[in-house]
């Protein structure tokens, strides 16, 4: 219970250095948040235009109801599961101040996880309410029936726990590549719209051909968006729902162990530019 209890009193304030930077930033969070939302309006319009188009009130199993909450769902899951990991090391590696925080007598890895954490905590006051509010509201109106179902709520948070741990170290691990590429702009475009594409961001994975669409929900993007937003949605078993969060945890701890290997071996290689 001390190292537990001093575990946490060594990272609390990194939690608060978070949460004051996301208040001191509000104007950039309340631009991008809203640049996000008109994004998923814009999707939700296509998939309308879809829907009209075809003869059958049903698209790939799909309703425009599952539809729209799925688009939604998948917004507020992406937003809260985001990690700013690969920009945040690489702008440190790039301007030396990664030195400072070698230095520190604690892990470097805690350090910007419970910062992040801090971020997430003023996100999910902000948003999350609100947003599963407004789709419960759409649902009732579309069906005049309540649909929320808290057993699967539950479970969509806890896998909304493991996608954000997924998250967090996959983006510390390319984060990395920057000791030995130097600067990740360019090549983060394409890994971020790769992620959205392979997590079911973009159309759901569903949609793709079996084989494929098999293949991807083994992969640990599915984990990143796709399956929390398929628990919250009813559309697994029980049974179905363990195997995806066990899924979860897997590709979680296989990513902590990567962070490790990559670390080790990354700082090898530490040529501090400018620093």
């Amino acid at each position: 219970m001390k190292r537990l209890s001093r575990f946490f009193r060594t990272y609390r304030p990194f939690t608060r250095a978070g949460m004051q930077e996301m208040v001191a930033y509000r104007a950039n969070f309340i631009c991008f948040f809203i640049g996000e939302i008109m994004s998923a309006f814009i999707m939700y319009f296509v998939w309308k235009a879809v829907f009209l188009s075809s003869d059958s009130e049903t698209f790939m199993g799909f309703t425009m109801e599952d539809m729209v909450v799925y688009l939604f769902i998948t917004f507020l899951t992406g937003y809260l599961t985001y990690s700013d990991g690969a920009f945040s090391v690489g702008m440190e590696i790039l301007d030396g101040s990664i030195a400072m925080r070698m230095v520190r007598p604690c892990s470097f890895e805690m350090c910007f996880l419970f910062q992040e954490l801090g971020n997430r905590l003023i996100s999910m006051t902000m948003i999350f309410v609100p947003m599963v509010a407004g789709v419960e509201i759409y649902r009732f109106c579309i069906t005049g029936e309540v649909r929320f179902n808290l057993m699967y709520f539950g479970f969509y948070l806890l896998s909304l726990v493991f996608a954000y741990m997924i998250s967090f170290y996959f983006n510390v691990i390319y984060g990395f590549m920057a000791f030995f590429f130097k600067n990740l702009w360019g090549t983060t475009l394409v890994k971020e719209t790769l992620v959205s594409f392979l997590s079911g961001g973009i159309i759901p994975l569903a949609f793709l051909p079996t084989g494929l669409a098999n293949v991807l929900n083994f992969l640990p993007f599915a984990s990143l968006s796709y399956t929390p937003v398929m628990i919250y949605m009813g559309m697994y078993s029980v049974t179905e729902i363990l195997w995806r969060i066990g899924l979860q945890i897997f590709w979680m701890l296989v990513m902590m162990g990567l962070s490790k290997l990559v670390w080790n071996s990354a700082v090898k290689h530490l040529s501090i530019q400018g620093g």
